[in-house]
């Protein structure tokens, strides 16, 4: 009886470091070059290697999340016309996904959405707004309830003629909303009052010619840290309620591309990563000063083509980038310790990939 007992105690150990092994991950691609739209993997966190579950067809599924509890996910269909919309789709367990809600962005090219507490925010590009949609209960969406436009003021004549809203993000308190205004080089705030968003104020300006495309956080919610397209610079912000203060730039392009892309921190918050295309396709990787949020450049991984988003597993191991013009994602092993990246070459090929998240 005690043998017995302990052989099941090992399988269910074994069940359970498998499933710790084994991610779901989410793949948003273009669709102008033969994808069907959103894609569903499954995904090993110790060995790199993917298998593809399922897929829902799209038009250009450019950016998704998931809500926190994992049955939704929230995809903007990014088209030029009155198509633009959010879409809600049901996850199953298997990594299934059927469409359940859409509605008009009101705003061309939608590039980004966030969700967070009865709310979703998505930025339209070429549309330069941010729409926010009220949810019910059950996730789904309830109403358009406002939009609000962004502005133009860049020195770039051909990138800053209009405005775009390229990114809008929850901050870390749950107070506010901030929202990447490309063509003005700043950065708005929104306050949020229960499901009502409120503009509020510039929350920080950058300089000219900049750009600011993607933002995130630090963990503990003090540090803000910026991508800019134009400049090809990251900056580095103190964060306190809807405000940032600018502590650092700290250049992630050196040869002056003009197309920085995505920025995301490792799971531990010692390092940061952000991407630039166009030029010396690549990722800049930078250590972090936990208590002074400041960088420093350790490296630059090449990448394939166009490397637009990239994401990183949630136990740190692997980095995952959508090379949307190569036609794959490359999976790069991650150095905890250094973090540094190596080419695994375990590509997932892909039709114009841009968006990767993980369940």
């Amino acid at each position: 009886m005690k043998l017995k007992n302990a052989l099941i105690m090992l399988l269910s150990c074994i069940g359970i470091m498998q499933a710790q092994e084994m991610e779901m991950m989410f793949v948003g691609t273009y669709t102008d070059g033969g994808s069907k739209g959103v894609y569903s993997y499954r995904f090993n966190q110790e060995t790199g290697e993917a298998v593809v579950l399922d897929s829902l067809e799209m038009t250009n599924p450019s950016y998704l999340t998931i809500s926190r509890d994992q049955r939704l996910m929230y995809v903007v269909s990014e088209t030029h016309d009155d198509k633009a919309s959010l879409n809600i789709v049901r996850i199953t367990e298997n990594g299934g996904m059927r469409l359940i809600d859409t509605a008009p962005t009101e705003g061309q090219d939608p590039c980004y959405v966030a969700v967070k507490d009865g709310l979703a925010l998505a930025a339209n590009y070429s549309g330069g707004s941010m729409s926010v949609f009220r949810l019910k209960q059950c996730g789904t969406l309830a109403e358009l309830a406002t939009k609000f436009l962004g502005a133009t003021g860049g020195p770039d004549l051909s990138r800053q003629q209009t405005p775009h809203v390229h990114c809008a993000c929850f901050t870390p308190d749950g107070k506010y909303v901030l929202a990447t205004d490309f063509s003005a080089d700043r950065i708005l705030s929104f306050r949020i009052e229960g499901q009502n968003v409120i503009a509020n104020d510039v929350s920080a300006r950058v300089s000219e010619d900049y750009g600011p495309r993607h933002m995130t956080f630090s963990n503990d919610g003090r540090f803000a840290y910026l991508m800019s397209e134009l400049s090809g610079k990251v900056t580095v912000f103190a964060y306190h309620e809807g405000w940032l203060e600018t502590l650092q730039e700290i250049v992630s392009d050196s040869v002056g591309a003009r197309g920085g892309a995505d920025i995301h921190l490792s799971p531990d918050g010692k390092f940061l990563y952000s991407s630039n295309r166009l030029k010396a396709d690549g990722i800049a990787i930078f250590a972090v000063d936990n208590q002074t949020g400041l960088l420093t450049r350790i490296g630059y991984q090449p990448t394939a083509a166009h490397p637009r988003m990239f994401n990183i597993t949630p136990n740190g191991r692997f980095l995952l980038c959508c090379c949307r013009d190569s036609n794959k994602i490359q999976v790069f092993r991650r150095d905890a310790d250094t973090g540094l990246l190596t080419d695994t070459h375990q590509d997932i090929p892909l039709s114009k990939p841009v968006c990767v998240q993980f369940f």
